[in-house]
C-alpha cells in the first residue's frame, strides 16, 4: 500500500507509522501543497450492519471537531478531516520529537532533569489555559498525549474524548454508553468516580504526570488497574521529595496540590499554575533545559499505541516498594463506587467465574454489550467444562451471552443461545418456570427482530399464559410481555389490537407502578405510535404531549427520552397540517438538541430536517432549500454521503428546487438519489422505488414524456417482480 494509496485525490500514503486502538496513523504527502502530513484513518470494528463501530465513529469524528477549533501553538493542528470509501480519515501536521512516554523510556526510565520538567510544565499550562478558555476540557492528559519536539516545542495531542464544557450536564461520560472514559494512572477521582468534570480535572491528570517526570513513576504505580484507582480516590501520594530527595520543594507543593482529592482543594486554572512556576523559577533562578537526542519522526502516543507508565510491579531505581491498599486480586466494588465503563475497560480480567460473570453484567449495563458479550461466552465456555453444559450457572451465562448479543442487533446468534437455554431449563425446572419463561420471551424478542412476527407473537403469546397463571396479570414481568406483545402486534400490521393492548397496558403500569413511571410512559409511547399509524393523529398528538410533560418533569427538558416525545408531537401537528406550530417545535428541538448532543448529532440534524420539511410545507421554499442543504452537508459529514438519512435530506434538496421551477438541477439530484439508494438499498427497497418515481415526475415536467413512461415501467416491473 505504500506509496500507491492516493486519499481523495490528494494524501497519498507513503509509510504506517502507528497503529492505536481507534486507527492507523501514515506519515503521508499532500500532493497539493507538497508538503508532509500525518493521516490517521479509522479502523474500527464492524457494526451489525457492516459499516463501522458507531461509538469508535462518532468519537473519531468528536476528536476531529474539537482539534480543528484549536489554534495554539501548543496543541497539535489539524489540517483536513473527511471520509473516503466510507472510512473516516484526520489530516494533521506530522511531529518530529517523542511523546513524554517515550521520552522516560530515552532516559532508561529515570526521571527527567528539574528545568526540563519546568519547561515542559509551563508549556503544557499555556496549551490547557487556552483550550480551556475553548470551553474544552481534554479528560486524557498523560505522557502519551504529550509531544515534545525536537525544538523543545510541547504540544498536547489526542482529543478523542475531550468535550465541549459549556454543554449542559457535562460530565466524563460517553454520549451512547454513558460511561466515564480516561487512563487509569492519570485519571482524577471525580472521573473515576462519574461525577461531573471540569479543568481541574485535566489538572489533575496534569499533575501525575508531572509526578511521574519528576520520579519515574506514576503516583499510584500499584499492582493492579483497581489498586490505582483507590489510590487516586482514597490515598494521598507520597511527597515527591521523598521519592527523589534533592526536587525543589515548590515543585513537590505545587504536584501535590495539583493531586488534591478534591476539585476544590485543587489551583483553580491553568493560568494559576502557569503563575505559579514562573515564580518558582524566579526563585531558583535559570534553569537551562537539558539537550535531547537526535529527532525522530513520530506521531503521538494515542497514534503509536503505546502504553504509558510503567508495568505492574516496576519501580523507578531508587524506589522502595510499598504496600498496596488492596490485595492484587481484583475486587467488586463497594458502596460509593461504581464500575464506570472506562474503570471496568481498564480491569485485568478478574480472578473467579463468578466475579467475572458479575463484570459482564456491569459492562452490559454500561451499554458495552460487545465486551460483555466476550467475557460471557468465555465464562460459559467455563462453566460448561467445569459443571457441565446444563448446570444453572453455565445456561446462566449463556443467557447474558444471548442478551448481549440481542443489544448488538445479532438476532440469528442470540436466538440460537435462547432456545438452547429454555430448553435446557425446560427439562430441569418444568416448562412454566419464571426462568423459562425469560429465555422465551427473550427469544420472541428476536425472532421479532428478525422480521418472523408470527412466531414470535406465538411465543409471546404462551409465555403471557404461563406468567398470568402463575404471577399474576399485575405482575412487572407479565406487563412487559404484554408491552412486548403490543410491539409485536404492531410488526404484523394489527394496528388496532396494538393499540388497544398499549392503552390497557399503559392503564395497568399507572395504577401499580404510578402514573411518571418510565414504563407507564414508554407503553404510552408505543400506544400513540399505534394511533398514528391508523390515522388518528389528534389523540397521537394528545398522548406524545403527555408523555414529553411527565419526562420533562421527571427526567428534564433536555433528556433524550423527552426530545424523543417533543420531535413525535412535531410528526403529529405536521400530520394535522400545523406546520407553523411544527416549525417552532421542531426549532426548539434543534436548540435543545444541540446544547445536550452537539450541532452534529443524528438526532440534532433529525430536528433540523424537520425545520426544512415544514418550511416547506409552509411555502417557504427558498428558507427550506437553504436548510435541506444544510442538513444534508452535515450528515454527509458525519454519517456518510450514502447514508440513508444523508439521501432522505438530499431527496429535499430537490423538492424544493422542483418547487421553485428548477427541474434541471432537481433531475440531477434525485438520479444521484435513486442511484445511491439502488446501491446501499437494493432496487426492490421502498425508498429506491420512490426515487424512481421521483425521477419519473421531474422528467414529465420538463416535457420528456417518452423517457418519463419509461421509467414508470421499469418502476411497475421491478414491483411486480418483488410481489412474486
Amino acid at each position: 500500500m505504500e506509496g500507491t494509496t492516493l486519499i481523495q485525490g490528494r494524501y497519498r500514503l507513503l509509510e504506517r507509522i502507528g497503529r492505536g486502538g481507534m486507527g492507523e496513523v501514515w506519515r503521508a504527502r499532500d500532493e497539493s501543497l507538497g508538503r508532509r502530513v500525518a493521516v490517521k484513518c479509522l479502523r474500527a470494528g464492524r457494526s451489525r450492519g457492516g459499516g463501522l463501530d458507531d461509538e469508535l465513529h462518532q468519537r473519531f469524528r468528536r476528536e476531529a471537531r474539537v482539534a480543528a477549533s484549536l489554534q495554539h501553538r501548543g496543541v497539535t493542528v489539524v489540517h483536513d478531516f473527511g471520509d473516503s470509501e466510507g472510512t473516516p480519515f484526520l489530516v494533521m501536521e506530522l511531529l518530529e520529537g517523542l511523546n513524554l512516554s517515550q521520552l522516560l523510556k530515552e532516559n532508561d526510565g529515570d526521571p527527567l532533569p528539574v528545568a526540563d520538567i519546568w519547561d515542559i510544565a509551563q508549556q503544557i499550562c499555556e496549551a490547557l489555559a487556552y483550550t480551556h478558555g475553548q470551553d474544552i476540557v481534554h479528560r486524557d492528559l498523560k505522557p502519551a498525549n504529550v509531544m515534545r519536539l525536537t525544538d523543545g516545542t510541547v504540544k498536547i495531542c489526542d482529543f478523542g474524548i475531550a468535550h465541549l464544557n459549556q454543554e449542559p450536564g457535562f460530565t466524563a461520560r460517553t454520549p451512547n454508553a454513558g460511561a466515564a472514559m480516561g487512563t487509569p494512572p492519570y485519571m482524577s477521582p471525580e472521573q473515576i468516580s462519574g461525577r461531573t468534570v471540569d479543568e481541574r480535572s485535566d489538572l489533575y491528570s496534569m499533575g501525575c504526570v508531572l509526578y511521574e517526570l519528576a520520579t519515574g513513576a506514576p503516583p499510584f504505580d500499584l499492582e493492579d488497574t483497581w489498586s490505582i484507582l483507590i489510590g487516586h480516590t482514597e490515598t494521598e501520594p507520597t511527597p515527591l521529595r521523598v521519592v527523589r530527595p534533592g526536587l525543589p520543594e515548590e515543585l513537590d507543593r505545587m504536584v501535590l496540590a495539583l493531586l488534591a482529592k478534591e476539585p476544590h482543594d485543587r489551583p483553580q486554572g491553568a493560568s494559576e499554575v502557569s503563575d505559579w512556576i514562573q515564580r518558582a523559577r524566579l526563585d531558583t533562578g535559570p534553569l537551562v533545559p537539558s539537550p535531547r537526542g537526535g529527532p525522530q519522526e513520530l506521531l503521538p502516543g494515542w497514534a503509536l499505541g503505546i502504553r504509558a507508565g510503567l508495568a505492574p510491579g516496576r519501580l523507578p531505581r531508587g524506589r522502595t516498594p510499598e504496600p498496596s491498599p488492596l490485595s492484587a486480586r481484583w475486587t467488586l466494588p463497594r458502596p460509593g463506587l461504581e464500575p464506570h465503563a472506562a474503570v471496568l475497560g481498564a480491569l485485568p480480567t478478574p480472578a473467579t467465574v463468578e466475579e467475572r460473570h458479575a463484570l459482564g453484567l456491569s459492562l452490559g449495563h454500561n451499554g458495552r454489550w460487545a465486551e460483555a458479550g466476550e467475557l460471557h461466552q468465555q465464562v460459559a465456555a467455563e462453566r460448561a467444562a467445569a459443571l457441565g453444559p446444563d448446570h444453572p450457572e453455565t445456561l446462566s451465562s449463556r443467557y447474558e451471552l444471548g442478551f448481549a448479543l440481542s443489544r448488538q442487533g445479532r438476532h440469528a446468534a442470540a436466538l440460537t443461545e435462547f432456545e438452547q437455554v429454555a430448553a435446557a431449563r425446560e427439562r430441569h425446572f418444568g416448562a412454566t418456570h419464571a426462568e423459562v419463561l425469560d429465555a422465551l420471551q427473550e427469544s420472541a424478542y428476536v425472532l421479532d427482530g428478525l422480521g418472523r412476527h408470527e412466531e414470535a407473537h406465538r411465543t409471546y403469546t404462551a409465555v403471557l399464559a404461563a406468567r398470568e397463571a402463575s404471577a399474576g396479570p399485575d405482575d412487572p414481568e407479565t406487563l412487559r410481555c404484554r408491552h412486548n406483545l403490543a410491539f409485536n402486534l404492531s410488526g404484523l400490521g394489527r394496528l388496532e389490537e396494538s393499540c388497544r393492548l398499549s392503552h390497557e397496558v399503559a392503564a395497568v403500569r399507572a395504577r401499580v407502578l404510578g402514573e411518571n413511571h418510565p414504563d407507564t410512559l414508554s407503553t404510552r409511547y408505543e400506544a400513540a405510535y399505534a394511533l398514528g399509524r391508523l390515522g388518528r393523529w389528534e389523540e397521537a398528538l394528545a398522548m406524545y404531549g403527555l408523555v414529553a410533560d411527565a419526562r420533562a418533569r421527571a427526567l428534564g427538558p433536555d433528556h433524550p427520552d423527552t426530545l424523543a416525545a417533543r420531535y413525535e408531537t412535531g410528526i403529529s401537528l405536521g400530520r394535522l397540517g400545523r406546520s407553523e406550530e411544527a416549525l417552532a417545535l421542531y426549532r426548539e428541538l434543534a436548540a435543545a438538541r444541540s446544547r445536550a448532543q452537539g450541532v452534529g448529532h443524528p438526532e440534532t440534524l433529525r430536528a433540523r430536517h424537520g425545520i426544512g420539511v415544514n418550511l416547506g410545507r409552509l411555502g417557504q421554499w427558498e428558507e427550506a432549500l437553504v436548510e435541506a442543504r444544510a442538513v444534508t452537508a452535515l450528515r454527509a459529514g458525519t454519517m456518510g454521503p450514502s447514508d440513508p438519512d444523508t439521501l432522505v435530506s438530499l431527496r429535499e434538496v430537490a423538492v424544493a428546487l422542483g418547487w421553485l421551477s428548477r427541474w434541471e438541477e432537481a433531475l440531477t439530484i434525485y438520479r444521484q438519489v435513486a442511484a445511491a439508494r439502488d446501491r446501499v438499498l437494493g432496487a426492490t427497497h421502498p425508498d429506491a422505488l420512490t426515487s424512481g418515481n421521483d425521477e419519473a415526475h421531474c422528467l414529465e415536467q420538463l416535457g420528456r414524456h417518452t423517457e418519463a413512461t419509461a421509467v414508470y415501467h421499469r418502476v411497475a416491473q421491478i414491483r411486480r417482480s418483488a410481489r412474486t
